[in-house]
C-alpha cells in the first residue's frame, strides 16, 4: 500500500492521552499530531524518535497530521492501525497470502453477531473464510508479540472466530507484524495472560493463526513474508 501523499518528517517529543504525540519538524515548529493506535506503543514512542506524518485533506480538523511510522532501533514501525485491515485486503486479493487460496470475493467488516464485526470475510473454493486482523508493534530480542496492552476486545474476537468455525466455516486470526525486526510471533502471555491462553485453545479448536512481517519505508507499508508462530 502506497501512502497518498509524501510523508512529513518529524521528531517524536512524546506520545500521550492515548491519541495524541507532540512532534517537532525539522523547521523547530512543534505541534500536536494525532495517534491513530489504541495501543501501549510499548517499544515504539521513545522520546527523540524519528517519525513520519500524513496531513489530512479534510478541512477543519482539529489535529491535521497523522502519526504514520516510527523509528524504533533502526527499523522503521507502522502505528496507524487505520491501515491494517487495507494492507492485508490488498495483499490477499493480490494473492500475497498463499495460506488463504484463491478468492473470489472479499468483503470488509462483517457483522457476525449482534455487537460484533470481524475484519474481512474470504469467499472462494474452500467456502467461507472469517479473518481477524491485529496489527503488532512490539518486538523483543527479534520476538513480535501481541497484544501490547491488555485487550478484552481481542479476546472477544477470538471466541467468535472459534464459534464460526463450530459451524463449519475457516476461522483465522492474522497478525500484520508492522515492521522488520521481528523473525517469530508468540503471544504476549505477560501482558495478557488471559488472551494468551485464550489463543491456545481457539488455535486447538481449528482456528488458524497467521503472522506476516510488513516491509516499511516513507513510502509505503507491504506485506512482506510470514512469520513462524509458537504459541507457548
Amino acid at each position: 500500500m502506497n501512502f497518498k501523499n509524501e510523508l512529513i518528517p518529524a521528531t517524536l517529543v512524546k506520545r500521550y492521552k492515548r491519541f495524541l504525540a507532540d512532534v517537532i519538524f525539522d523547521s523547530g515548529e512543534r505541534a500536536t499530531v494525532y495517534c491513530p493506535n489504541t495501543g501501549s506503543m510499548k517499544s515504539c514512542s521513545q522520546t527523540g524518535s524519528r517519525v513520519y506524518l500524513s496531513r489530512s485533506e479534510r478541512p477543519g480538523r482539529k489535529y491535521p497530521m497523522t502519526l504514520e511510522i516510527v523509528e524504533s532501533d533502526g527499523t522503521w514501525v507502522g502505528v496507524n492501525t487505520g491501515l491494517t485491515n487495507a494492507i492485508v485486503a490488498e495483499a490477499i486479493e493480490a494473492g500475497m497470502v498463499v495460506e488463504i487460496g484463491d478468492v473470489e470475493i472479499l468483503h470488509r467488516e462483517v457483522k457476525v453477531s449482534q455487537s460484533s464485526r470481524l475484519d474481512l470475510l474470504v469467499e472462494g473454493p474452500r467456502g467461507k473464510t472469517y479473518i481477524e486482523v491485529k496489527n503488532c508493534t512490539l518486538v523483543e530480542d527479534g520476538v513480535a508479540m501481541f497484544p501490547d496492552a491488555v485487550t478484552t476486545r481481542g479476546t472477544k474476537h477470538l471466541l467468535e472466530l472459534v464459534e464460526l468455525r463450530r459451524q463449519g466455516h475457516r476461522a483465522l486470526i492474522f497478525y500484520l507484524v508492522q515492521r522488520e525486526d521481528g523473525h517469530l510471533f508468540r503471544p504476549a502471555a505477560l501482558i495478557d495472560p488471559r488472551y494468551a491462553e485464550t489463543l491456545r485453545k481457539v488455535v486447538r479448536e481449528g482456528v488458524e493463526m497467521l503472522a506476516y512481517a510488513a516491509t516499511i519505508s516513507p513510502a509505503g507499508i507491504w506485506l512482506a513474508s510470514s512469520l513462524p508462530c509458537e504459541l507457548d
